[in-house]
């Protein structure tokens, strides 16, 4: 955990929210943003490792796969902090399209959300998809 905050301290902000083009190269700033926000927040260091990169793969999710032709589309990041538990989604506008076969190498990024996060969920829509990540945190 991390040391509680002192009295007179504003109380840390419960919510974030960004946009951003969905493309490989502006992810880093995006995860960056969610880690400096996650700082904040009363959790483990091992806790916040493991939403940021739970929060990064939906990400590159995104960029990678939600918009045809290698034309950037907007990518949402926003993250909740409430009593006992913190959620993370992460929303595209894209078109689902299912995973190719694999290598062995590559594909794995939802089992990699599912592992790391206590509770996950997908919604593919004709408009998008939405990943919805939850931690508990009490």
């Amino acid at each position: 955990m991390t040391d509680p905050l002192h009295p007179d301290a504003p109380a840390p902000p419960t919510s974030f929210h960004r946009r951003a083009a969905a493309i490989a190269e502006g992810l880093p700033d995006l995860r960056e943003a969610l880690a400096r926000w996650l700082d904040t927040q009363q959790l483990s260091l091992e806790r916040r490792e493991d939403i940021v990169l739970a929060g990064y793969e939906a990400m590159a999710n995104s960029a990678e796969h939600a918009y045809p032709d290698g034309q950037p589309g907007p990518v949402d990041v926003w993250a909740e902090a409430l009593p006992g538990r913190l959620t993370v989604t992460v929303t595209d506008y894209g078109t689902w399209r299912p995973p190719a076969g694999s290598n062995g190498l590559r594909g794995r990024g939802l089992l990699l959300i599912d592992t790391l996060a206590d509770h996950s969920a997908q919604i593919h829509r004709d408009d998008g998809t939405t990943v919805t990540m939850t931690w508990l945190t009490a």
